[in-house]
């Protein structure tokens, strides 16, 4: 049976008129001519030094792009883009009062005109982007429970504005950077990051021996501090953690840290 849950977290942004294609292509991590009607794809938006600012699921609908982001970035992101539009002929607003956001998996989607495959794995499922409420039967902390045991992050507080690098956050094995397109802000670093293999840690899922403690709470190694907690479900967790600490005893509050290195993931 399908999964489907809406997700409220979620809102989104539409990016119309002719040049928005090109637009977009100059300031984020992906080539955003590939989402087309039934496919999307993911992307994120840097700062000029090459972090994190937010990442989005880019969905074609006609002549308009759609941007499905965390609520608590839109406004932000409307502002960011609205500062660099100068003269190029887009139009953008803030639409999730228009569209509900919903993730469906281990199943069939729904039949609603903007689906498509989430493009980070296929086990992920599908995002559908739906003008009424869907029939639900499951909740965004059943998304949640799902999205960490594949490794997946949404937003923060996985990925730290103007901290997370993308490739720290699997960005290179899940699809979210295209190596082969034009320059996008960022890219200096992101590529760097890359070919001189600079990375020295890395968001991985892991499991905890007792209650998530909050967001943000260090991993401590024999005392030190090698990683932070970022989003829990159960006993299912995301951590930024210190490559060279993976193999060390592992704990965050009163819970042990035992990283899961998923299949998909490169170290």
């Amino acid at each position: 049976m399908t999964n489907l849950a809406h997700l409220p977290a979620r809102g989104v942004l539409a990016v119309s008129g002719p040049a928005r294609v090109a637009f977009l292509n100059g300031l984020v991590s992906n080539d955003v001519a590939r989402a087309t009607p039934g496919r999307a794809v993911w992307a994120a938006l840097l700062t000029a030094q090459g972090r994190y600012v937010t990442d989005f699921f880019v969905f074609a609908d006609d002549d308009t792009i759609l941007l499905d982001a965390p609520r608590d970035a839109i406004a932000p992101l409307l502002a960011k883009l609205t500062r660099y539009k100068l003269r190029a002929e887009i139009g953008l607003a803030d639409v999730s009062d228009r569209y509900l956001v919903h993730a469906a998996w281990a199943g069939m989607p729904p039949e609603v005109p903007v689906t498509a495959p989430d493009p980070r794995l296929p086990e992920a499922g599908t995002r559908c982007l739906s003008a009424t409420p869907l029939e639900v039967n499951a909740t965004a902390q059943d998304y949640d429970a799902h999205r960490l045991g594949l490794g997946l992050p949404d937003g923060p507080p996985d990925l730290e504005p103007d901290k997370t690098l993308l490739l720290e956050a699997g960005f290179d094995e899940l699809g979210g950077v295209d190596w082969q397109k034009g320059c996008y802000m960022g890219q200096e670093l992101t590529a760097r990051t890359k070919y001189r293999g600079l990375i020295k840690r890395r968001l991985v899922p892991v499991t905890l021996s007792d209650a998530a403690p909050p967001p943000g709470t260090p991993v401590l190694a024999e005392g030190a501090e090698v990683g932070t907690l970022r989003s829990a479900a159960g006993n299912l967790a995301l951590a930024t953690l210190r490559l060279d600490a993976l193999q060390r005893p592992l704990i965050a509050g009163n819970a042990l840290v035992t990283p899961r290195i998923p299949g998909w993931m490169t170290l």
